[in-house]
């Protein structure tokens, strides 16, 4: 964390501007204590806050503790000044240069803008492992004859994929295909672009996040969906 600032480039701190300023900051301490990741590389809400207000932008910028946040929302809510620390922390990671941004997560939102997903899955894999989980229940009593409906037009219910359910997680495709058939819901699913998990929102990436967005509703009006299930 930086010792000293020079006062000349306060003027020039580029966060004064968000709505819900940084400067209203009563320091009461609220947010730390409702933090649930507060304290791990001695991160702590108050102190971002406060040093956004007093304008330390590359140091924020460069620093861990934004992606430590896990944007929960928790500070937000009991902040008696309603100041929106969490899409503080979001705007900051905005920010970071690409090719320095932590972990997976930008690798991930290159991968979805380039193939529809975050795993770069291919369309025939993706629909394989789809069909195979549907041959998995039809096999079990009373779900005989299940299939997973893809690309179907006019259902009522589109439902996107987060990319987990298609990798690791597959037995819980089960659980959600199980109410819907006992439900007799009418549903599908996007045969490309289906990405559920919007990493682009958490890597501040607003131009990526908006591309994916926008994906989505286009599968609404080229399947002609009445409604979005979104499970991520």
């Amino acid at each position: 964390m930086p010792a000293s600032i020079n006062i000349h480039e306060l003027d020039h701190n580029r966060f004064k501007s968000w709505a819900h300023s940084q400067e209203i900051c009563s320091t009461c301490g609220l947010c730390s204590s409702s933090c649930p990741v507060s304290g791990i590389d001695e991160f702590d809400p108050r102190k971002l806050i406060r040093m956004a207000a007093l304008g330390f932008d590359q140091d924020l910028i460069e620093s861990r503790w934004p992606w430590i946040c896990t944007m929960c929302g928790k500070c937000e809510h009991v902040c008696p000044m309603e100041i929106d620390i969490a899409d503080s922390v979001r705007r900051i990671r905005s920010l970071r240069d690409r090719d320095k941004v932590p972990g997976i997560i930008h690798k991930g939102v290159e991968a979805a803008i380039q193939s529809g997903n975050n795993l770069r899955l291919p369309k025939e894999d993706y629909i394989f492992i789809l069909k195979d989980v549907a041959e998995e229940i039809a096999e079990e009593p009373g779900f005989s004859g299940f299939t997973v409906p893809i690309d179907k037009k006019k259902a009522n219910v589109l439902i996107t994929v987060h990319n987990k359910l298609v990798n690791t997680h597959t037995e819980d495709l089960k659980h959600l295909w199980k109410i819907f058939y006992a439900a007799q819901e009418d549903w599908t699913v996007p045969s490309k672009n289906w990405e559920g998990c919007n990493w682009a929102y958490f890597s501040g990436d607003d131009g990526s996040m908006k591309t994916m967005v926008g994906r989505i509703v286009k599968h609404m009006e080229r399947l002609q969906a009445a409604n979005l299930l979104w499970p991520e």
